[in-house]
């Protein structure tokens, strides 16, 4: 069964007194594209977790969001205590110098950089632990999601192929009329030039076979019809067959067209174009398979 390249999957849990939330979605991508956000004091963890993923996930535009609520104890912010007394005596020195006294100095430092600043957190291999428990359960989620997802793609597409399929077997009367109308409308008007007993018979069959052997699209009809077999094998095929199906489409869409251009008929004209119209949002639609 195939499936989609759009995906999304949550995962949410208390670990210590934090809860976590992960995010895991997609869209549709040529290759894997995985943007990471999380938490810097997990970052060492982002290559082993990004080749995790790539197997996973395989092709697609790709987010990962990993983040927490903190309780409020954990809140934590260091004052650097030398460096905010090495910045009041400097502001002292330049108050002195400009005869001021007693100024409020407090909330001027107090916006200095690095005078106060988050206490940096060493990473917990058994919160990680437990961080990746959390990934593969939305992992778990993202990929139900995609398969659901590529039921509705299959049976869209297994839908719109059998109504090519049926448009084909309805151009085979269409084919029929076209060719009579032809030899007819040759006849007639070759009999307008010239008298029917002195029509070579014989010459005149061999021209009329070159003719419409130049119409014929009896190929074409067949190389359609097994061209859309295979599309529908393959939805029944494995998982990531959406550049097989991407590379199949494009052959019955050749098939399509020459069909179209050996036309020379309304009726058939108008088969043709409902096939284009049902191939074309096929296409549309393979660009999110897997």
């Amino acid at each position: 069964m195939i499936l989609s390249m759009t995906g999304y999957g949550k995962a949410e849990g208390t670990i210590g007194t934090r809860k976590f939330t992960i995010e895991l979605r997609s869209l549709n991508s040529k290759q894997f594209d995985l943007n990471v956000r999380m938490p810097s004091m997990f970052k060492e963890k982002e290559m082993a977790l990004r080749t995790f993923l790539s197997q996973e996930v395989g092709r697609g535009k790709s987010d990962l969001t990993i983040f927490y609520e903190a309780s409020a104890e954990e809140k934590k912010i260091s004052v650097n205590k030398p460096l905010m007394i090495s910045y009041q005596k400097d502001f002292e020195e330049v108050a002195k110098a400009f005869g001021q006294e007693n100024p409020d100095y407090l909330s001027a430092v107090m916006r200095i950089p690095d005078v106060l600043r988050p206490e940096k957190e060493e990473l917990n291999e058994d919160e990680w632990s437990q961080i990746m428990t959390l990934v593969k359960t939305a992992l778990a989620g993202f990929k139900g999601y995609r398969t659901q997802e590529g039921e509705i793609l299959y049976h869209d597409f297994k839908a719109r192929i059998n109504t090519i399929l049926q448009l084909q077997i309805e151009l085979g009367p269409l084919i029929d009329a076209r060719v009579q109308r032809t030899k007819d409308r040759i006849k007639n008007n070759l009999s307008e030039w010239i008298e029917a007993d002195k029509i070579d018979t014989n010459r005149f069959e061999q021209e009329m076979i070159y003719y419409l052997e130049k119409m014929d699209v009896t190929e074409e009809l067949v190389r359609l019809k097994g061209n859309c077999d295979y599309f529908l094998e393959i939805l029944e095929d494995e998982e990531m067959q959406g550049k097989k199906l991407g590379f199949i489409s494009q052959e019955i869409g050749r098939e399509i067209n020459t069909l179209g251009s050996k036309a020379n008929d309304a009726e058939m004209q108008r088969s043709v174009v409902q096939m284009k119209d049902e191939l074309e949002k096929i296409k549309e639609q393979i660009l999110n398979v897997l």
